[in-house]
């Protein structure tokens, strides 16, 4: 219950009462409902808490929980860290739009929304290099942080647009020296440091509106393309001049002095956007796409810029215009991965002794199995787009040739290779696209070959299925049927613990691809789309969610994760948290059902 220090109308109820009929009213019952603040303050209260907690124990900033205004924004002190050693304290600013000048024909959809929220993020993160003193004392001490951008715009907590305010989630390190307040250094932080900070990145007239409307426009345009991809029968789309190299495979920057992409003549396709006029580029149509080419020719290369294209990328990062069906998983062999009754029965059957593989499980997996089950398992979360590079690829799962064919008869392998069920996959309305530099016979399987040379995409289809003709492979084919679609599974409760110990619920994203999920550690690794670690604790968190209220025990994995997605849609990533935090970032639904998948406690029916 909020009680206000007086009858006069704030901004903050006044915009309670507005919000009763907008589209953000679902979040106030959240904040009201955990709100730990009593009292509506001055700037010059907490000025005065300073003050008076200077040189006492640390345990005294806990008196400065509350809601503080100042000239141009509201300070929200939501958790307040036990030591300076801890997680710095959560705290929130918020900036009405009536001080920041902002109005709400900037962000007329999803997509410049977030590519307004996306800009103002990256400003906050650059002010507080400029404005913010540094570590200050001990520990954490000075700290003031907002969740940090990549190349991608990403929808995340940290910066909240809504049709009354914007809103920053940040951290601060609250400063002293061993475990003795420095309320003087404090005081500089929040009232000097804090407010430069909010004024040169959250308040219009301090920004450069032209780079802004750059970031939604390019937003907006990207999205519109994504729309378009299946109206043209295409599953990605390149725009000419890319720069699709990184700088190395731990710096996602653009590479200094790389090729330009440029589309083969009879693949090339022109949208027209919103803002950018006609956009011309290449575009991969559905079906099986084979990338060739010699070593360091740019074949991985580009399908990692396809695979990234799931996002929408900065205006200066080269890949901006790559455009992915949302669906595009990337899949690879996964060896010594859990597997809980998956039907890898299309690629893997007539096992040794009788075993079925229509329920398939395994503490580890092997490379074919773990592949099998990968692709299984991104056709029951709905992928329409496989990903795959045979460098990271089981060989025999991918190919038998007929060599081997003749050496091992059928009846003693168990294995139904890739190659003979991709256009089986296909016909299920799922299209692939590999990248393949030894194993020719896949040009028989091909739709479409492109030959990359020197970073640059030859369409060689006509050459190759020549090649095919000339030089016939003389294997036969080993499809045992038609390729079934995957039945969902039902994850049953019980089996999503996220207890240790005496604590009822302990998660942790310990890195971008780990996450301890109470007891269980689950293994990311291999789920190469991520892009933040901010997506790896919402998915942790997104794990209990989901169990709390979505898995009955009755409703199927994606059931479950579609009805996630939707209270996403109108609550926003809050619904993750007792509290406000900003160092979510949402996953998609894909990278989720992986998780869930490698939970190594999971039980399904």
């Amino acid at each position: 219950m909020v009680v206000e220090a007086s009858s006069t109308k704030t901004p903050w109820s006044c915009a309670r009462n507005h919000c009763q009929n907008s589209d953000t009213f679902l979040i106030w019952p959240f904040l009201d409902r955990t709100a730990t603040w009593a009292y509506h303050l001055p700037v010059e209260q907490l000025k005065k808490k300073l003050r008076h907690i200077h040189r006492r124990g640390y345990k005294a900033y806990l008196e400065l929980k509350g809601k503080y205004e100042f000239d141009e924004f509201t300070l929200f002190i939501d958790h307040v860290q036990g030591d300076p050693f801890a997680s710095p304290s959560r705290v929130r600013v918020r900036v009405p739009h009536a001080v920041s000048g902002f109005t709400n024909e900037l962000f007329l959809n999803e997509a410049r929304r977030l590519g307004f929220e996306d800009f103002l993020r990256r400003q906050f993160f650059s002010s507080i290099a400029r404005y913010g003193g540094g570590l200050k004392g001990t520990g954490k001490s000075g700290l003031i942080h907002i969740h940090g951008p990549g190349q991608e715009m990403v929808k995340t907590s940290a910066i909240l647009a809504t049709h009354e305010y914007i809103e920053a989630r940040i951290f601060v390190g609250l400063p002293a020296q061993g475990r003795t307040i420095l309320g003087t250094i404090a005081e500089q932080m929040f009232c000097a440091e804090l407010p430069q900070i909010v004024h040169a990145s959250l308040i219009q007239n301090s920004l450069d509106r032209t780079l802004l409307a750059k970031w939604m426009a390019l937003a907006e345009d990207v999205e519109h393309i994504r729309q378009l991809l299946p109206q043209k029968g295409l599953i990605a789309f390149l725009r000419n001049g890319s720069i699709l190299p990184r700088r190395s495979g731990i710096d996602q920057r653009p590479m200094n002095g790389a090729i330009p992409f440029r589309s083969p003549e009879n693949l090339e396709v022109t949208f027209t956007t919103p803002n950018h006029g006609v956009i011309s580029g290449m575009g991969i149509p559905e079906g099986v796409t084979l990338i060739v080419g010699g070593g360091y020719h740019g074949k991985s290369t580009l399908l990692r810029a396809i695979e990234r294209g799931v996002y929408i990328h900065i205006p200066g990062d080269g890949r901006e215009w790559v455009v992915t069906d949302p669906t595009a998983i990337k899949i690879r062999a996964e060896d010594g991965r859990r597997v809980e009754k998956v039907d890898i029965s299309p690629f893997i059957s007539d096992l040794p002794m009788g075993k079925s593989t229509q329920e398939f499980c395994t503490d580890d997996a092997s490379g074919s199995t773990s592949q099998a089950a990968n692709i299984v398992e991104a056709l029951e979360l709905g992928s329409r787009l496989l990903l795959i590079d045979e460098d990271t690829s089981a060989t025999n799962f991918m190919i038998r040739d007929r060599r081997m064919q003749k050496l091992v008869r059928r009846e003693k392998e168990p294995i139904t290779p890739f190659i003979d069920q991709v256009r089986n996959v296909l016909e299920n309305g799922v299209s692939t696209i590999l990248v393949m530099g030894g194993a020719g016979d896949y040009l028989d399987v091909a739709d479409l070959v492109l030959m990359m040379d020197t970073y640059v995409p030859r369409d060689v289809t006509s050459l190759a299925s020549r090649i095919v003709q000339d030089y016939p492979t003389g294997r036969l084919p080993e499809a045992p049927g038609p390729f079934r679609s995957p039945i969902p599974r039902v994850p049953l409760p019980p089996s999503i613990d996220p207890t240790r110990g005496k604590k009822p619920v302990k998660i942790d994203a310990k890195s971008i691809h780990t996450i301890l999920f109470g007891r269980i550690p689950i293994d990311l690794s291999s789920v190469e789309q991520l892009v933040d670690i901010g997506q790896t604790r919402a998915i942790g968190d997104a794990i209990h969610y989901l169990k709390e209220h979505h898995l009955d025990g009755r409703r199927s994995m994606i059931d479950a994760i579609e009805l996630f997605h939707a209270a996403l849609k109108t609550r926003g990533l809050d619904i993750l948290s007792p509290s406000p935090r900003g160092d979510y970032v949402m996953p998609r639904p894909m990278e989720l059902g992986f998780a869930i998948n490698r939970l190594r406690s999971l039980k399904v029916r």
